[in-house]
């Protein structure tokens, strides 16, 4: 085990430098299981330092810490700055691909040509390293570098679905080109900020924008207003600028399609809140702005049309992506609130969902494995072939219906206290709950399936996914359930996140 003493100084820059070096190297490792050594190790190392960074944060008197790259001053170089928000997000980004990188050897074996194994890890690797390095950085631009890293990497595995058979390259290629539409958006947005700011520092940012006279009738700062939420809207896959996503990730490789429902979409949102909040700030953007209606509506929307659209499929892996769209709608309305509840309960559901949903879809990947498909009709009977698998994906469906004692209860009931708190809100809190009934309508017609009706075929004869498949699915859903019945750790995180971006620059 490493020093904690040694590497504290540096923990900023490990968390992402050693996925960037080791994603490189990964293209070294031969075929065999090497490449998915390698990157187990590289993920786990990296979770490990997000881990101490964490505790690191926890310790800071001033509430974060600062890492200055290359010595340069903030406002000519990059500065990596953590507070409890990222440190957050980061340990939920690392320690979820760390464990989605030990499901992924059997699926990976079975889904993708040996000889491209190498390539696999790698951009898989190299894929965390971008998600790890936007959630790190204090830097605008490096935000937009570090996304563009992540998303050619995320184009690239989704293109690697099943045998790349033409569904899997079409939903990557829709990717592609929505995505880059987003990513555009983003950086004129970053750009409009910059002639404003002269600085591309975040902290600074804010402070120079807050001293602006009468910002609100600043025509450049509106257009840079306007571009980054509709550019963040993409990227977090914000309804109805979702279309992307519910191909993506169920043509995607299992393991892949776990990977970015607990992750990507997630850093999206992590972006969100710091153009929002740390930089524009919560007078301007809630206050100033209408985002806070425009934000709501869409995520209210979000929830209840992909959570009817969810009930109506039929393929696990497409159900579970309507529903993750809908999901993303939680966490949206809870900081489009902009009051303590609502934005701790939107960082707690970040954690909850990533755990949750990341479980299940590790479950309908080992029904992959097994059976080479996933729809309603293979499941029949699963209750009793494959118990655990069946059994993690109703805990985890359980949760998304906000069940007691799940990681799911804990968010809704802070989105719904925020709801009543907030003036005139109550329609999200009415919202939240009816899209809690539709969850349990899709969870239902699988819990139908696989214990109430006979199997058929290959169904009859398949036996529980290999325990390097099961064990990792049980971890994130494990974790959903403990933090259900124990919210301590996620609830005092959270709320410290949302008291520091309800007071503007962490």
């Amino acid at each position: 085990m490493l020093d904690a003493f040694e590497v504290v100084p540096n923990l900023p820059v490990l968390v992402v430098t050693t996925p960037l070096i080791g994603g490189i190297l990964t293209i070294a490792m031969g075929r065999g299981k090497g490449p998915w050594a390698w990157a187990t190790l590289i993920t786990g190392l990296v979770f490990y330092f997000t881990v101490l960074l964490m505790q690191q944060v926890l310790a800071a008197k001033t509430g974060y810490i600062s890492y200055e790259l290359g010595n340069w001053p903030r406002q000519w170089g990059i500065e990596y700055r953590v507070d409890a928000l990222n440190a957050f997000i980061l340990l939920t980004v690392a320690g979820v691909s760390f464990v989605t990188t030990l499901y992924a050897q059997k699926s990976v074996e079975k889904e993708i040509p040996q000889d491209r194994h190498n390539f696999f890890y790698a951009v898989w690797v190299l894929a965390v390293c971008g998600l790890l390095g936007i959630t790190v950085t204090g830097d605008a631009f490096n935000v937009y570098v570090l996304l563009e890293i992540s998303s050619l990497t995320v184009y690239a595995l989704i293109a690697m679905g099943k045998d790349m058979n033409r569904q899997a390259l079409t939903a990557s290629l829709r990717y592609l080109i929505l995505g880059s539409v987003g990513a555009s958006f983003i950086l004129l947005g970053i750009g409009y900020l910059m002639m404003v700011t002269g600085t591309l520092n975040m902290e600074d940012m804010h402070d120079r924008l807050a001293a602006l006279p009468d910002i609100v009738h600043h025509r450049t700062v509106l257009v840079a207003f306007a571009f980054l939420l509709v550019g963040l809207g993409m990227k977090m896959a914000l309804f109805p600028l979702h279309m992307w996503l519910p191909k993506a990730y169920t043509y995607a490789p299992s393991a892949v399609s776990a990977l970015l429902s607990a992750t990507a979409t997630k850093v999206g949102i992590y972006m969100a809140f710091r153009f929002l909040f740390t930089i524009f700030g919560v007078g301007f953007s809630f206050v100033a702005m209408p985002a806070s209606v425009v934000l709501s509506v869409a995520a209210c929307a979000g929830i209840l049309v992909t959570g009817v659209t969810a009930v109506r499929q039929t393929n696990l892996k497409r159900m579970l992506a309507y529903s993750s769209v809908g999901q993303l709608g939680y966490i949206v309305a809870g900081f489009a609130l902009a009051n303590v509840h609502g934005v701790a309960g939107s960082v707690i559901h970040i954690f909850n969902h990533a755990v949750m949903k990341g479980g299940m879809f590790m479950a309908a990947g080992a029904i992959m494995y097994r059976l080479g498909r996933c729809d309603l009709r293979a499941i029949r009977g699963l209750g009793k072939r494959m118990p655990l698998t069946m059994a993690a994906f109703v805990a985890g469906g359980l949760g998304l219906v906000g069940f007691p004692l799940t990681a799911g209860f804990i968010s809704k009931w802070y989105l719904v206290q925020g709801a009543l708190e907030a003036p005139h809100m109550w329609p999200v809190a009415a919202v939240v709950l009816v899209g809690s009934l539709l969850a349990v309508a899709y969870t239902w017609r699988v819990v139908e399936a696989a214990y109430f009706q006979e199997p058929e075929g290959e169904s009859a004869l398949v036996t529980e996914a290999p325990l390097s498949m099961v064990a990792p699915m049980w971890i994130l859903i494990g974790a959903s359930v403990y933090f259900g019945v124990s919210a301590t750790f996620t609830g005092e995180i959270s709320m410290r996140a949302a008291k520091s971006l309800l007071g503007g620059a962490p």
